[in-house]
């Protein structure tokens, strides 16, 4: 295994394969932050360089966090097909490259190959790719989930209707869900943050929304995103859970940062098979981002790039419905600029896909970062460009509760506009049952709240 490589007769010596892989990635604040970071765009490449010529099989063998030492590892390489990875071993990264940008490739092929692969590999691939190469790549894929309604599917783009408040107020947070649906928004699912994460407000919220749903019989799901412990504990009392949520992260320590375990999630998977109100069989719902494990002080020395591919790898481990990536949410110790997360929305909906997730991107930022709104409709151009199953929809795109800036109801109906993309089936036939929508286009009645009153 050669861990150096020579530049303008300059030689860069890397120390590990965890060093290499900090090094290939494209500038991020948090690995800098953290002292990961080349120091050099001159050494970035030489360290790509290093990164293209190293087998798969150097990356399998090098973990960049021991398997005795740590859960998300042993999850990853539990969950490895050992027949498909022996087949490609002995494959550079720039071959695996090539291989997927190869317009012999199909989606059925990568999502085969892919069950050979570590998180890890999947992050270094990523790592030499453009801008327009992970575009390309993610286009290749679709994986579709089922709840209580089917998103993913080819030709359809689905939205989060997240109608949050800063006090879970119910008639604030029932206003913004009906001018979310008004716009065609709640297809992927009917989602809040809720203020207060306990299960009597849970239930008092989450009874509100399926009030809704049920009064107008919409076609989706609904959750709240408290932690997953809350969810499990309503679910018992007999609440309504449709979809399980939790946010999860690529290490063991940042896991139990956030109160979680593999044996929690399988729990609570279970928990939403057995007691649940969805028909699935895809119930659970993740949230990730670059840069929570470095936020957690849990990154082990590992670049937050190649740490969310790990966070991907648990995460299909529990066969989720949506997973949806909020990498410009953390804020400027992680992601600092807008073409940082631009880059890290299309490296996160990539290494999703090519772990056979079904993918969501929230495209946004927090007003302390050196990114506006433009970066914003750009990233969301490019990853809805990408194959990307949802989006999240949010009234005027500017949180109250969370005070981040996402996808408006008016972004979300655009991009289905641009790109001739409908809604999941399911939820477009019920949207013209409304008037809302007629031939995959919005009517004069859409954006009109006040027909969920009348």
């Amino acid at each position: 295994m050669n861990l150096r490589s020579k530049i303008n007769n300059q030689i860069f010596t890397f120390k590990s394969v965890t060093d290499v892989l900090a090094k290939a990635n494209n500038e991020k604040s948090g690995d800098a932050l953290v002292g990961l970071a080349a120091e050099t765009a001159t050494e970035r490449v030489a360290a790509k360089l290093c990164l293209s010529k190293l087998q798969l099989k150097d990356i399998y063998e090098n973990p960049v966090i021991p398997y005795e030492e740590d859960e998300v590892t042993r999850i990853i390489y539990d969950d490895v097909n050992t027949a498909i990875y022996k087949k490609i071993c002995n494959w550079t990264v720039s071959e695996l490259r090539e291989y997927i940008l190869s317009s012999k490739s199909t989606q059925n092929e990568l999502l085969n190959i892919s069950r050979g692969l570590t998180s890890e590999m999947i992050a270094a691939v990523a790592k030499l790719m453009s801008s327009m190469d992970l575009v390309y790549a993610s286009k290749k894929i679709k994986v579709a989930g089922h709840c209580n309604t089917t998103i993913g599917l080819p030709g359809t783009l689905s939205f989060r209707n997240q109608p949050n408040h800063p006090t879970d107020n119910v008639e604030g947070v029932l206003a913004s869900l009906k001018e979310g649906l008004s716009f065609g928004c709640g297809d992927a699912v009917l989602g809040l943050n809720p203020v207060e994460d306990n299960v009597e407000n849970f239930e008092r919220v989450m009874m509100a929304i399926v009030g809704v749903k049920e009064k107008y019989e919409i076609p989706t799901q609904c959750c709240i995103l408290a932690h997953v412990t809350t969810q499990m504990q309503a679910a018992k009392n007999g609440v309504p859970v449709d979809l399980m949520f939790q946010s999860i992260a690529g290490t063991e320590s940042a896991n139990k940062a956030f109160g979680i375990s593999a044996a929690m999630l399988q729990e609570a998977r279970e928990i939403a098979l057995k007691l649940g109100t969805s028909t699935g069989p895809n119930v659970m719902y993740f949230e990730t981002g670059q840069g929570s494990e470095i936020s957690l002080d849990c990154h082990h020395g590992v670049d937050e790039m190649t740490l969310e591919a790990r966070t991907y790898g648990v995460g299909r481990r529990y066969s989720p419905f949506m997973v949806n990536n909020v990498s410009g949410f953390i804020g400027p110790e992680t992601i600092y600029t807008g073409k940082e997360v631009l880059r890290a929305d299309l490296e996160d909906l990539f290494m999703g896909k090519l772990h056979g997730l079904p993918m969501g991107i929230a495209p946004c930022y927090t007003n302390h970062m050196k990114a506006d709104q433009d970066d914003q409709e750009m990233g969301t151009m490019l990853c809805a460009m990408a194959g990307a199953n949802f989006f999240m929809g949010v009234s005027g795109g500017d949180d109250c509760m969370l005070n981040y800036q996402d996808t408006s109801f008016h972004d979300d109906a655009s991009i289905r506009e641009i790109l001739s993309l409908r809604p999941a089936p399911e939820f477009e036939k019920w949207l013209e049952k409304m008037g809302i929508m007629e031939n995959g286009k919005l009517t004069d009645r859409a954006g009109d709240p006040s027909i969920f009153d009348k």
